[in-house]
């Protein structure tokens, strides 16, 4: 019998009642996380958009302005090796942050799930105590 089925055929009782409005509480959150997943997602990439546009704007403004007024832009080989090499170990450094930043959260859910599994090893072990105590404690009829 699913949870359903069993807080459904006795609404009256407590524990039923509970359980109804606990089921309808996180089927809400469940049906509602893939779209603060998509709206998250979504908002990453239109920032990273607006951003790269900003840099190419601003990049584009400046080398028209001078070209204009007749700056000079060149500059040496060793500047531009160093600028190329700067940017390579950034590229490495955010290539490192995100591979930490995945690893922390896989450990995160692997914890969560081990949480889980404890919670439901710990919540069979109370209800095994409890028959116990009620086998015990129960008055026998013959």
């Amino acid at each position: 019998m699913s949870k359903n089925e069993q807080t459904n055929s006795n609404p009256k009782d407590l524990f039923s009642a509970y359980q109804q409005n606990v089921d309808k509480f996180f089927n809400g959150i469940r049906t509602s996380v893939p779209q603060y997943h998509q709206a998250i997602t979504n908002v990453q990439q239109e920032y990273l958009q607006a951003y790269e546009n900003i840099v190419d704007s601003t990049v584009s403004l400046q080398k028209e302005f001078t070209r204009k007024t007749g700056v000079e832009t060149k500059i040496p080989d060793a500047a531009v090796k160093v600028i190329q090499d700067t940017t390579e170990e950034f590229v490495k450094a955010t290539s490192i942050q995100n591979q930490v930043t995945l690893a922390t959260i896989d450990a995160t859910q692997q914890n969560i799930k081990t949480f889980n599994d404890n919670a439901k090893s710990f919540a069979e072990l109370n209800r095994n105590i409890l028959k116990s105590w009620i086998s015990v404690f129960s008055t026998k009829t013959n």
